[in-house]
């Protein structure tokens, strides 16, 4: 069974958090279908998207997990954003939250820390 994904992340305003997510994601968008909208595409059939739309602003949870978490974190450590919240579940898979301008929260997770 194929599997596509195409999650989106309600913003306020496009223009102040475009080069937010290019920081977080390490990119420009994989493309821009309109001037208020831009979607990365994470792995094939798998994307994210911003869309400016207001009223719905801050309420977006998008959990994306990751081979190399530590890598992920210090590459977007490099890039200037640092983490809100880190927790390590029971069967020690671990997440990273970071929480954009609007109170969006975006959680990369991963396995255990190498050790």
């Amino acid at each position: 069974m194929a599997l596509d994904l195409f999650a989106g992340i309600p913003v306020r305003d496009y223009a102040t958090a475009l080069p937010w997510y290019e920081r977080l994601l390490g990119s420009p968008p994989s493309f821009v279908p309109h001037a208020t909208e831009a979607v990365w595409e994470l792995a094939p059939q798998r994307s994210v998207y911003i869309e400016q739309r207001p009223d719905d602003a801050g309420h977006g949870f998008v959990a994306v997990f990751v081979d190399d978490l530590d890598a992920r974190v210090a590459q977007i450590a490099g890039r200037g954003i640092e983490p809100v919240d880190r927790e390590t579940y029971g069967n020690g898979v671990r997440k990273i939250t970071y929480r954009d301008g609007d109170g969006n929260e975006i959680g990369f997770g991963g396995g255990p820390a190498a050790g």
